[in-house]
């Protein structure tokens, strides 16, 4: 038997942004007690900065645009709990991310309710089959009426809300909440700024209405209309992303966060079969595999190293295997494997299906790569989304080209941008392609401060990118106001000024291959 089976929970946290998702994830590691004292106690102007927000400019911001990993224990399990991005600019990476987990958490502002990204990343869960829990986040703040938030998650996104804690008190004013489970109150009190685990008070029913009254008989009431209405969990249901369980919290106070955790453990789904390309499932106790979602430099300004994230999908991973890279055939060592949380990280000997590692220095990794021993093994890519924004890049200091050049390779092997290039360009000016403008920030930050490269971006005129072929590609590139690069994975885009000069290429060129790369949005 392995010496740590403990039962495995891998989530992502998801929201739109400044819905407190990144002090959601420093809340959950002081509930499970591996941290002393959360981050996020004087909000987001003087944090001190939470352990997943370790980037300099996220810290600047008050926002996640990387994602993090975190793994603890809790009860009798192993917690492995994936930050995201919450700034839209940076949907790929939240993809990636979801690639990776077997559940979501999403968090939902109690005063703005379901916002564009969430919606969003509402319809990639469903897309990928993972359940989701709700939690209504902010609820000791001013916000909108519970049940309306509930009609508002079921007519929007069309899963069904079954909460399992409901708020006694409106928003703004939280005694604690109805756990709908056993019937009990559990009452909350406040600590300094939510800095430390917030104690919990469970009380019977009838203590309860003694000592609520009006807030207590509501909550009552407001659960008998659920459960008429058939709002009650259902296991099944739920692992069949027909409903999801709501949770009502103040992750700044630290309110509700032990229910979501106990939550995660009691119904969150274990590790489970992952398709290969080929269709064929690779089941859990199979050979070993791992899917990497995830590539990062820059972690450790000490020793500029490049870290590898890679999911284990199956069997088990030992710190010193030789397994096989199946993109290209060769063995790969796994000398120098890490159990990491946040920037911090010690050396694992095992890991298990669920398990985020991360594998230091793995240069021939590159995002969407699987590795794996025994029965060969591949699978799927997270797509690259059709970019709407395009800069080209020069180095300040052209006596710095290595350290550009190194720079430009790494940040296209991060997916922090999509970098194009041509022979009409050169390697001294690649374009770079972006989702969102942020990126572009970005990549000119870590330019300057990882590589000691600084980089003078011009933005070009183009909005629109499509796939085309090697065939039809200089044809394309001779026509007025058209543009073709090829990308770092071979695919050659031709990039148009708007979508009416697309049309009329169309119109003029039908016989061109012209196609629309995924989107951000679907």
């Amino acid at each position: 038997m392995h010496p740590d089976d403990r039962p495995r929970r891998t989530f992502a946290v998801i929201s739109h942004p400044d819905a407190g998702k990144s002090t959601l994830t420093e809340a959950l590691a002081l509930h499970a007690r591996v941290i002393a004292e959360a981050g996020a106690v004087h909000g987001k102007a003087g944090r001190r900065g939470t352990v997943s927000d370790w980037m300099e400019i996220e810290r600047a911001r008050g926002i996640s645009i990387s994602s993090a990993a975190l793994q603890f224990a809790y009860r009798d399990h192993v917690v492995n709990l994936v930050d995201t991005p919450g700034h839209a600019d940076f949907s790929e990476d939240t993809y990636r991310v979801l690639a990776a987990v077997d559940s979501a958490v999403m968090l939902i502002d109690a005063a703005k309710g379901l916002e564009p990204q969430t919606l969003k990343l509402f319809q990639v869960c469903a897309h990928r089959g993972l359940p989701v829990i709700t939690v209504i986040n902010k609820w000791d703040r001013p916000g909108l009426d519970a049940l309306a938030l509930m009609d508002e998650i079921e007519t929007r996104i069309g899963l069904k809300p079954t909460p399992l804690t409901w708020p006694v008190g409106i928003a703004g004013d939280f005694h604690g909440v109805l756990d709908r489970r056993d019937g009990d109150f559990i009452r909350y009190t406040r600590t300094a700024g939510g800095a430390t685990r917030a104690p919990e008070e469970h009380l019977p029913a009838a203590q309860a209405s003694r000592e609520v009254g009006a807030d207590w008989h509501d909550a009552v009431e407001a659960s008998d209309l659920l459960a008429a209405d058939g709002a009650d969990h259902d296991q099944d249901l739920f692992l069949a992303g027909q409903t999801t369980p709501v949770l009502f919290a103040s992750a700044l106070l630290n309110f509700g966060v032990a229910q979501l955790l106990d939550v995660l453990l009691d119904l969150a789904p274990a590790p489970g079969p992952n398709l290969a390309e080929d269709g064929v499932a690779r089941c859990p106790e199979d050979e070993f595999s791992a899917y990497v979602f995830k590539v990062q430099a820059g972690m450790d300004a000490a020793h500029r190293d490049r870290v590898a994230f890679a999911r284990v999908c199956s069997g088990v991973f030992e710190r010193g295997m030789v397994v096989t890279h199946a993109q290209t055939g060769r063995p790969f060592a796994t000398k120098y494997a890490k159990a990491v949380f946040g920037r911090d990280r010690a050396a694992i000997d095992t890991a298990l299906p669920g398990d985020i590692i991360g594998l230091i220095n793995a240069t021939a990794l590159r995002v969407g790569d699987t590795i794996y021993d025994g029965a060969p093994v591949t699978y799927p890519r997270v797509p690259s989304f059709a970019p709407e924004h395009f800069a080209t890049a020069r180095a300040l200091d052209a006596g710095r080209y290595k350290q550009f050049r190194r720079g430009i390779e790494q940040l296209d092997q991060e997916g922090v941008v999509q970098v194009l290039r041509s022979e009409v360009r050169g390697d001294q000016a690649p374009v770079l392609a972006a989702v969102g403008p942020m990126q572009f920030e970005v990549a000119a930050a870590r330019m300057a401060a990882e590589f000691n490269a600084p980089i003078h971006l011009e933005k070009l005129a183009y909005t629109l990118a499509q796939r085309t072929s090697e065939d039809h590609a200089p044809h394309l590139a001779g026509t007025p106001g058209v543009e073709v690069l090829r990308r770092s994975d071979g695919e050659q885009l031709a990039l148009f000024p708007d979508k009416w000069r697309l049309d009329s290429v169309r119109r003029q060129h039908p016989e061109l291959l012209l196609e629309p790369l995924p989107a951000s949005s679907t």
